[in-house]
């Protein structure tokens, strides 16, 4: 019997704890009400060459109120956040566009994820609050993880890894490409 190895150096960083390096790029100007260390508000932030910057900061798509990022340290291949522009942590004080643009992203992202990493199912969660398992308590975003059948095995359990099996900038390169339409009523079936 061979032993396959699989390999996923990116993980390392996660697994001994240590924090994602700040990216060298400054922002031009952050939204209202920004919080400077939060990843997302970073993420949310124009930038003078806003192309480098979104893919230094893993920005796939970006609308009027939200934009959608990978979690760099995903659970499963195409674990993406969305998130609103605002640094806002309660769901009543999203604004209704807000509100709207997100659920409607979301929708488009399980549509775009089947076909481009015939993802068979989707988890789509929000935590509220740090209990709850908020990693970034003060800005609210929806975790989508694609799933497949039979997508959980040994290595979660007994090695307490994931193995993901494209790297981010590949599934970057495919979802900025995929999601370049607006996301609107137009694009309801």
């Amino acid at each position: 019997m061979s032993i396959e190895r699989l390999w996923a150096p990116w993980r390392l960083g996660y697994l001994a704890g240590e924090a994602v390096s700040e990216q060298p790029l400054e922002p031009a100007r952050w939204q209202l009400g920004a919080e400077h260390d939060c990843f997302l508000c970073r993420s949310a932030a124009d930038y003078a060459d806003q192309a480098a910057a979104d893919r230094a900061n893993l920005v796939v798509w970006r609308g009027s109120h939200s934009l959608v990022v990978l979690n760099r340290f995903p659970y499963a291949n195409g674990h993406v956040l969305v998130s609103p522009l605002r640094h806002v942590a309660e769901l009543i004080d999203l604004e209704p566009a807000e509100h709207l643009e997100m659920m409607m992203v979301l929708g488009r992202l399980t549509t775009v994820m089947r076909d481009l990493v015939n993802a068979r199912g989707f988890n789509i969660g929000l935590n509220l609050g740090e209990v709850a398992g908020a990693g970034v308590p003060g800005h609210l975003h929806w975790h989508l993880v694609p799933r497949w059948a039979g997508d959980h095995n040994f290595m979660p359990t007994v090695a307490q890894a994931r193995v993901i099996p494209q790297s981010l900038e590949a599934l970057w390169e495919m979802l900025t490409t995929a999601l370049r339409e607006p996301i609107n009523d137009a694009n309801r079936k």
